[in-house]
């Protein structure tokens, strides 16, 4: 079955503009041409795409994507089991920085003492400035300029704004202890509707995929940072929140 382009775009939330430039730069050449110059994709483009999204996901550049996958022995399978320990590490950090911002913020009112290395935990600085030079590489003054104001509006987070995120936080954890008390399963109504705020909640910080979403419930259950802090609402707390992410990722991610 053959798709059109803004067939291909509706579906993977890849833009027109975007796809026509990957066939410029023969990274996803379409199936065939029409007799109109139309574009049209078959399941092998298909496949060629997702393995794109999730190299970018990855921060892996369009020259580095191009030179993958044009590689003669390039094996779909092994590149899959390959995205998906990298997404579970890649979730694992993202898990780190929240854990550093809840101790941060308990830092900030006096409740505990932080040590500099503690301050930093999570942080791969090194990656960070690879991908900062890419982007200053490849876009330019323009790249440099947004990469400036995020790291700037970061530093505008003020006592005020690292308490009320945490008290969103707390809310919801409270929200989702009286749930799991009531014996409402992970997939209810109640439940996900909390947990929709947790995802509105994360947004804060970044948007998830639906492996890293996933994978930080399961980081609750397995991290003991994160266990000590979920125990404290309720023993079961952890698995509940797992399990309810789990469902919210594979319902709307």
């Amino acid at each position: 079955m053959a798709y059109t382009v803004k067939e291909i775009s509706k579906a993977s939330g890849v833009s027109v503009r975007t796809l026509h430039y990957y066939d410029e730069i023969g990274l996803l050449k379409p199936a065939y041409y029409g007799d109109n110059g139309y574009r049209f994709y078959e399941e092998e483009q298909l496949l060629q795409l997702q393995q794109i999204l999730f190299f970018r996901e990855l921060e892996f550049s369009l020259d580095e994507i191009r030179n993958l996958l044009q590689q003669s022995g390039f094996d779909r399978i092994e590149a899959l089991h390959s995205h998906k320990k990298l997404l579970k590490d890649k979730a694992a950090r993202l898990a780190a920085l929240l854990l550093t911002i809840d101790k941060t913020m308990a830092h900030l009112r006096g409740e505990t003492d932080m040590s500099k290395e503690e301050l930093y935990y999570g942080f791969d600085f090194e990656k960070q400035k690879a991908y900062e030079q890419e982007l200053k590489d490849r876009y330019g003054e323009g790249a440099e300029k947004s990469i400036q104001e995020s790291k700037q509006n970061m530093k505008g987070w003020g006592k005020k704004e690292f308490e009320d995120v945490r008290a969103q936080v707390d809310e919801i954890n409270k929200a989702m202890t009286v749930v799991l008390r009531s014996g409402a399963a992970p997939d209810s109504a109640e439940t996900q509707a909390i947990i929709q705020k947790h995802f509105t909640w994360l947004n804060h910080f970044y948007v998830p995929t639906k492996e890293v979403y996933a994978g930080l419930g399961q980081l609750y259950c397995d991290h003991p940072d994160f266990r000590k802090l979920y125990d404290a609402y309720d023993s079961g707390l952890a698995e509940y929140m797992r399990d309810a992410m789990q469902v919210y990722a594979d319902r709307n991610l």
